[in-house]
């Protein structure tokens, strides 16, 4: 990660381990979290007011007419989705997988595939996933690249002579994908984006005949995030900001990271109140509205792309020693469960 001159930068490989999901059947106070206060911080000095957080910001269950149907560990198990529906004769041995989060997401349920596409620049194991998972470091080290998640290699991913291919639905030709992945393995496609990463955990459960267990997690999950957002209830607001290239952007409340506030229950700025889309693109004379009581910032690249703003020293996060650069990998690059109990770890450990 790259140094963040003056300000902290949150991020440990024992934080992390210490909030690994649990697959363990427990009681759970539900889907929903606790709704989130609104109104900054005493002494902000130029965020913006908060507005209310939704108690449940992103879908969590499967989409009507979609999934098995089945119990875990019951196979053939035809499975609908956002291509059709597949079925699957037998638990997946040799999984494939295409698409960001769903590695993160089958790890959490104790499965490494045998290939994985990578992101743009990108490994195809992050290493917020490496460290998450050292008990796996043989398994993870094993694992084929095939290709780009944007182009992936058809012939690698043969070669592998899988049992189950996953892949989403945001591709360029997300159909012909599926055509041509579906020739090689049954394969089962999700709808993709931050703001699906629940629904498309269970529907990626279901596929690897674990929708029970995916459930559990985020029973357990949801309950977790209510009880940690209670302790930094009149924190003031949180910010979510990412600069990558020629883009800045601030996140809403349906952002993947967002999610994760809207379950802690956590207050947001009023300029990052929208729902319509996950993100909005901000100019540089526009700095002022990712401002909040904190900011939760990451940044593909050199930190000074962002901090050598103009308008950087003059946000009132800033001056009050609250700007914070967090992994970007976790928090705006891969939706997935594992992420999510990094974003709930660092927001609970940061914001006081």
């Amino acid at each position: 990660m790259a140094h963040l001159h003056s300000r902290r930068t949150v991020l440990s490989a024992a934080a992390l381990a210490s909030a690994l999901p649990i697959l363990v059947a427990c009681s759970s106070s539900g889907d929903n979290a606790s709704s989130a206060s609104g109104g900054a911080a005493t002494g902000e000095s130029s965020a913006a007011p908060g507005a209310p957080t939704p108690t449940s910001s992103i879908p969590t269950t499967i989409p009507e007419g979609m999934g098995s149907g089945q119990g875990d560990g019951i196979f053939p198990r035809t499975v609908g989705h956002f291509q059709g529906s597949t079925t699957i004769q037998a638990p997946p041995s040799k999984v494939v997988i295409i698409s960001t989060g769903q590695l993160d997401a089958a790890l959490t349920l104790g499965v490494v595939p045998v290939g994985a596409a990578a992101g743009d620049g990108a490994k195809a194991v992050p290493d917020y996933l490496a460290r998450a998972f050292p008990e796996q470091a043989g398994a993870l080290g094993a694992i084929t690249e095939v290709g780009s998640r944007k182009e992936p290699n058809v012939e690698a991913i043969s070669d592998l002579a899988p049992d189950l291919i996953l892949v989403n639905n945001t591709g360029k030709d997300p159909a012909a994908l599926y055509t041509t992945l579906s020739n090689i393995a049954p394969t089962v496609v999700t709808q993709g984006t931050g703001q699906y990463w629940k629904q498309d955990f269970l529907l990626l459960a279901d596929a690897l005949g674990k929708v029970d267990a995916a459930r559990t997690w985020l029973d357990i999950f949801h309950s977790d995030a209510a009880a940690a957002g209670k302790p930094i209830d009149g924190a003031g607001t949180v910010s979510l900001l990412r600069k990558n290239g020629d883009r800045t952007r601030i996140f809403g409340a349906i952002s993947f990271a967002g999610s994760v506030l809207a379950d802690m229950g956590v207050a947001r700025p009023q300029t990052q109140s929208f729902t319509e889309d996950t993100s909005h693109d901000i100019s540089a004379e526009q700095l002022d509205q990712a401002d909040a009581s904190w900011i939760l910032y990451g940044v593909q690249g050199d930190a000074s792309a962002l901090t050598s703003a103009a308008l950087w020293p003059t946000l009132g996060a800033v001056t009050a020693g609250r700007a914070i650069q967090v992994e970007d990998d976790p928090f705006y690059l891969n939706a997935g469960p594992t992420a999510a109990r990094f974003v709930l770890t660092t927001v609970s450990t940061t914001v006081k």
